[in-house]
C-alpha cells in the first residue's frame, strides 16, 4: 500500500480522523483522553486483533528497489513506502536482562566536573546474530548516561576518534551557543573539543548526538547517542526515585533499517535499497524477537525515554491496558504527574513516567514510520517483575509550576518546513550548508510566538536548540494535559501547524548560532535546518 498522505500513522487501511495534537484516531472512536493517548489506544485494539507482538520487520518483496523518481516525481511529496500487513504477528521467542547503560564517571576538581568522552567506531549486532560496523562513545555502540546538576560546572574534554569531523550536539540544554556543539564547531578526526559551562537547567532528560553538517543521519543511526540526567535540589526531585539503574532507569530506543548483511542505513538511497529488515533496539539490544527483562527491587519506579530513531515514531504503553504516570516531558516536570495510557515520542523527543509496582508489567513499543519506510507494529519489549516489599508514599500532589505565557505582545514569526523534489527547507532555504540556510535574529530578553507551518504533506519534529517552548497551539486547537508542559521537540504532522512560545534568556552571541530544524535526521540533512543568532538587545 502506497500512500502520499501523513506518514505518522500505519498503512493498515484504517479509516482514521485526525485529533487533538494531530494524533489519529479511528472514526466513531470514543477515546478523547487528555494526553498523548489516542494512538496508543488505537494501537491496542489493533494488538488485541493481531496477536501480542509484531516481530522481525520486513517490507513487502514487491517495495523492493523502488525508485527515487516513485518518491520524489516533480517535487511532489514523497510516497510513503510501508505496509504493516507485511509484518509477522507472534509472541517474542527469547527474553534477556535489559541492559543500563554505564553511568560515566566524573572528575571533579573545585567546582567543575569533567567529563571524558571518546567518539570512537567498533562493532554491535544490530539484527541479531550479524555483525554491524558501528560507532559510540567510550565504547562501540551508544554511549554512558551523564549525571549533570543544576549550579555546577561542568567541562567535556571530547576526542573524535571516527576518521571524519563530528560536532555532540546536548540536545534540549540551555548553554551559550559557542558550547552547544551545532555544526560551527565541528571538529575533526583526531582532535578534542573541550567546552565548559554551568548547568543551567533544572532537573530533565537530555541526551546528547553529532550535529555536523550532512552527517548526522549517518553518525546517529550508527550508535552516537547517550543520555544526560540533569538534577536538582527541588523537593520533586527528592520525592522521587533517583537511584540510577535500580529505581530510575533509562530506555533508550532505536528504530532503524539494515539490510540482511547488516549494513545501517541512513539516507534515501539506502532506505529504498532492497531485502531490509528495521531492527527495534532497546538500550541497543535488538527486541525483534526478545523481550528484555527487569527485576524492580523498589516498588516505585521512575523511567526515562528517549526515541533516538532517525525518524520513526515511537509510543509507550503497558500490555494490560494500564496507565503510566507521566512525570515529564523533554524540558522537566510536569505540574503534576499525569495519568496517560500511552507515551507518543517523535524522533528526539523525551518523557518519564513512574510505574507503582505490586504486579509484573510489561511495557510494549508501538512503532509508526516517519519516513519513506521504516518500522511498524507493536512489541513487548520489557518485562518488569515486581520484587520491592516497600510502600512508597504518596505521588507529590505538585511537581511543578508552569505558568503559561501570555502571548498578546510577544513577537510572532511564521516558520515555514518545505520540499523541492528531494531537498526540504525551512523558510524557503536549504540548509545544508552554513551560509545557504536560513538565518532567524533575535534578541536576548525577546519573547516570541512562532507559528511552525508544514508545507508538505510529511512528518516533522521540530526541534529548537537553547530555550523551551509551550505549545499554544496544535493544529489550531488548545494543548491539553501534557501537552502543557515545557518542550523543545514536538511533532507536526502533514499539512499541520503547531504555535510555541519562547523566551530568549541568559545567553547571546554575534558569532555563534543555535539551530532550529526537524529531527528527522534525513530532512535535517537533506536541508530542513536554520540558525537561530541570539544577540545583545
Amino acid at each position: 500500500m502506497t500512500h502520499t498522505t501523513d506518514p505518522a500513522f500505519e498503512a493498515d487501511g484504517t479509516d482514521e480522523q485526525v485529533t487533538r495534537g494531530g494524533r489519529r484516531r479511528p472514526k466513531g472512536s470514543e477515546h478523547a483522553k487528555a494526553g498523548r493517548v489516542t494512538d496508543a489506544e488505537h494501537a491496542k485494539e489493533a494488538t488485541a486483533k493481531r496477536g501480542k507482538g509484531v516481530h522481525r520487520r520486513k517490507f513487502l518483496g514487491g517495495m523492493a528497489g523502488v525508485g527515487l523518481g516513485a518518491v520524489a516525481a516533480g517535487g511532489a511529496t514523497f510516497a510513503l513506502l510501508a505496509d504493516a500487513k507485511g509484518n509477522k504477528a507472534g509472541a517474542a521467542t527469547n527474553t534477556a536482562t535489559l541492559t543500563v547503560p554505564d553511568l560515566l564517571e566524573g572528575t571533579t576538581s573545585g567546582s567543575t566536573t569533567t567529563f571524558t568522552l571518546e567518539a570512537k567506531t567498533g562493532t554491535a549486532e544490530v539484527l541479531s546474530g550479524v555483525t554491524s560496523d558501528t560507532m559510540g562513545y567510550n565504547q562501540s555502540f551508544l554511549g554512558p548516561t551523564m549525571k549533570w546538576t543544576n549550579g555546577d560546572t561542568v567541562l567535556l574534554n571530547i576526542t573524535n576518534s571516527l576518521g571524519e569531523d563530528t560536532t555532540v550536539h546536548f540536545h534540549g540544554a540551555h548553554v551559550p551557543a559557542k558550547t552547544d556543539g551545532g555544526p560551527q564547531v565541528a571538529f575533526a578526526d583526531g582532535e578534542t573539543w573541550s567546552p565548559t559551562f554551568t548547568v543551567k537547567d533544572d532537573a530533565k532528560t537530555l541526551w546528547y548526538h553529532p550535529h555536523a553538517l550532512g552527517t548526522t543521519a549517518k553518525q546517529a543511526v550508527h550508535g552516537l547517542a547517550g543520555m544526560i540526567i540533569v538534577e536538582d535540589d527541588s523537593t520533586a526531585s527528592s520525592d522521587l526515585p533517583s537511584t540510577y539503574g535500580t529505581d530510575d532507569i533509562p530506555l533508550i530506543f532505536q528504530s532503524l533499517a539494515t539490510d540482511s548483511a547488516g549494513d545501517i542505513k541512513y539516507n534515501l538511497s539506502g532506505y529504498l535499497s532492497s531485502g531490509l529488515s528495521f531492527p527495534l533496539l532497546l538500550n541497543g539490544t535488538n527486541v525483534d524477537d526478545t523481550t528484555l527483562t527487569f527485576t524492580a527491587t523498589r516498588t516505585r519506579t521512575r523511567f526515562r525515554v528517549l526515541n533516538a530513531s532517525p525518524s520513526d515514531i515511537i509510543t509507550i504503553q503497558r500490555s494490560d491496558g494500564g496507565n503510566l504516570n507521566q512525570i515529564a516531558t523533554d524540558q522537566g516536570y510536569l505540574t503534576a504527574a499525569t495519568e496517560v495510557t500511552g507515551i507518543r515520542l517523535v524522533a528526539g523527543a523525551r518523557a518519564e513516567f513512574v510505574l507503582d509496582l505490586s504486579d509484573a508489567v510489561t511495557l510494549q513499543a508501538v512503532v509508526s514510520t516517519g519516513w519513506v519506510r521504516g518500522g511498524s507494529g507493536t512489541y513487548d519489549v520489557l518485562a518488569i517483575t515486581a520484587s520491592g516489599t516497600d510502600t512508597p508514599d504518596d505521588l507529590p500532589a505538585s511537581l511543578n509550576t508552569i505558568d503559561r505565557y501570555d502571548t498578546s505582545d510577544f513577537t510572532a514569526r511564521t516558520i515555514t518546513l518545505g520540499q523541492s523534489g528531494t531537498t526540504m527547507t525551512i523558510n524557503g532555504s536549504a540548509g545544508t550548508s552554513m551560509s545557504s540556510m536560513a538565518m532567524i535574529s533575535t534578541t536576548l530578553g525577546a519573547k516570541e510566538i512562532w507559528t511552525v507551518k508544514n508545507g508538505t504533506q510529511l512528518e516533522h519534529s521540530f526541534h529548537l536548540h537553547d530555550v523551551p517552548y509551550q505549545l499554544i497551539s496544535v493544529n489550531g486547537e488548545d494543548p491539553t494535559g501534557v501537552d502543557l508542559g515545557w518542550f523543545d521537540t514536538y511533532e507536526v504532522v502533514g499539512g499541520g501547524s503547531i504555535q510555541i512560545a519562547m523566551e530568549f534568556t541568559d545567553f547571546a552571541d554575534d558569532t555563534y548560532m543555535y539551530m532550529l530544524h526537524c529531527h528527522l535526521l534525513q530532512h535535517e540533512d537533506e536541508g530542513m535546518m536554520a540558525s537561530l543568532m541570539v544577540t545583545e538587545s
